[in-house]
């Protein structure tokens, strides 16, 4: 019983660290295809529409990693 309850930890981690990689490599690439740079026009000028933007993009991301993991 141990055992079972180890490997599913150890599985449910380890998938959770898969899922959140490729989280941050699709924003990374995101960003890097936009002709400018994401992050800045969120934290610097205060891009409220592309933050809302991007919240949705990493959502629908999550979903569609969650999703391929169950």
């Amino acid at each position: 019983m141990e055992a079972t309850l180890l490997t599913n930890l150890v599985a449910a981690i380890v998938f959770a660290a898969l899922g959140i990689f490729v989280l941050f490599a699709t924003f990374l690439i995101v960003d890097w295809l936009t002709p400018y740079d994401l992050w800045g026009e969120i934290t610097q000028k205060q891009n409220t529409a592309l933050a809302i933007f991007i919240g949705a993009f990493a959502l629908g991301i999550a979903i569609i990693i969650a999703a391929a993991i169950h």
